[in-house]
């Protein structure tokens, strides 16, 4: 079993800090790790929230609204964190269709956590039908929203024309969307 022997904090700022950290391996060698910590770390909750926002309308395709996310604050539920970044950076109002537990968003090198939550926004209903991002001072929102089944393609096109790097949980998404309906024939493979 190994355990950590300390913590050294190495450079502190607002939202994150730098840690190094002792620790005895299972086989009895001590080793070092450089990590990144969540200064607002919530053990219960987890750190923040990640959200996959499902526009849907009659007689249009089925959405996904790129990329809201943002911090749990103090006593706030992950689910009340997405519906808040949902408006706030979107200004569409949705419904809660299911939040993960905390996961680990870079487990090697962070003790950052998130929780991915699914809101289902009815389109139709008259206050999403040309809703307006609410920013907070210093933030700058522009809200993207990609058909479904275009998704991996549309990602590809703004890191190829606009020089974006995406979201890995995003992407992953989109990857997952384009193969889970795919015939094993349909699946190219890559040999290396």
């Amino acid at each position: 079993k190994h355990y950590i022997i300390s913590e050294e904090l190495i450079a502190e700022g607002k939202w994150v800090k730098l840690e190094k950290t002792t620790y005895m391996a299972p086989i009895g060698k001590t080793g070092t790790w450089d990590s990144v910590k969540h200064t607002t770390r919530k053990e219960q909750t987890g750190d923040d929230v990640a959200l996959i926002p499902v526009l849907q309308r009659t007689r249009h395709y089925e959405c996904i609204v790129l990329f809201p996310a943002g911090v749990i604050d103090d006593g706030e539920t992950p689910g009340a964190a997405a519906l808040w970044e949902l408006e706030e950076e979107t200004g569409y109002k949705g419904d809660i269709a299911e939040c993960s537990p905390a996961v680990c968003m870079d487990p090697g090198s962070s003790n950052c956590t998130t929780h991915i939550v699914t809101v289902i926004i009815n389109g139709d209903d008259a206050e999403n039908v040309r809703p307006k991002p609410k920013p907070g001072d210093g933030e700058f929102v522009e809200v993207i929203s990609s058909p479904k089944n275009d998704l991996l393609q549309r990602l590809n096109a703004l890191v190829a024309e606009k020089h974006l790097t995406v979201d890995a949980r995003v992407y992953s998404h989109a990857l997952a969307l384009k193969y889970a309906n795919a015939k094993p024939f349909e699946v190219p493979v890559l040999k290396f």
